[in-house]
């Protein structure tokens, strides 16, 4: 597992050269933002330990097997003071509900930890603003950073080969619109997240983007054709 210093308080921890997950500093330690596959327990509480801290909170983007994979590990090892907060929709998926109408795409792994918050928008998280960013899965959410405005996007965009929005495929990374639910959901979030207008954006799969106006602009303009 490869860790990136972004700044003051933010990590990428990136598995298999390609899936993302992120560490937030707070007083007391870390956010762990996602999970990726599993078997990267150990390797997420190594990589939190080498930037200084423990993780206290793990909070996720949604609840596809890429992001959620290592949870059941992560809680098991850490135990029952480890807070975990998902999207509400994406919770009840993962307890076995039907919460929307077809098949979803995407992998949607047997988990059994139970989310201590179920989030809808506007909550925190420590320093952490809650994003409703529903589409690429039906409860998908994102994560603005208060102090300096990163963005933690999730799989709204993908950044391989510039910054695209997960609605439509993208040649250097069409995983992620094979995975995505509702297009024009997709495609509204990715507004709503360029509305917050990031001093950073970074994503669930591929590098950290700074000052990604422009970027964001393109990619929505190329999404809505």
């Amino acid at each position: 597992m490869r860790s990136t210093k972004l700044g003051g308080h933010l990590f990428q921890l990136t598995r298999f050269g390609a899936i993302n997950a992120y560490l937030v500093r707070e007083a007391d330690g870390f956010t762990l933002i996602d999970t990726t596959l599993g078997g990267a327990a150990d390797g997420l509480i190594a990589a939190a330990a080498a930037a200084g801290g423990e993780i206290k909170r793990i909070a996720l983007t949604h609840g596809h097997g890429d992001h959620v994979g290592s949870l059941d590990a992560l809680k098991a090892r850490l135990g029952s003071t480890v807070q975990i907060s998902m999207g509400e929709l994406d919770a009840r998926i993962l307890a076995g509900e039907t919460v929307v109408e077809g098949k979803l795409p995407g992998s949607w792994p047997n988990v059994k930890t139970v989310p201590d918050t179920r989030l809808v928008g506007g909550e925190r998280i420590g320093s952490l603003e809650v994003v409703a960013t529903p589409g690429h899965s039906p409860g998908h959410v994102a994560f603005r950073d208060i102090r300096d405005g990163a963005v933690i996007a999730g799989d709204v965009f993908t950044s391989f080969g510039g910054v695209a929005v997960s609605n439509h495929f993208h040649f250097r990374f069409p995983f992620a619109a094979m995975a995505t639910w509702d297009g024009g959901k997709d495609l509204e979030s990715a507004r709503v997240v360029r509305a917050l207008n990031p001093s950073l954006l970074v994503v669930g799969h591929g590098p950290a983007t700074p000052l990604p106006a422009a970027a964001m602009d393109a990619a929505i303009t190329r999404a809505q054709r």
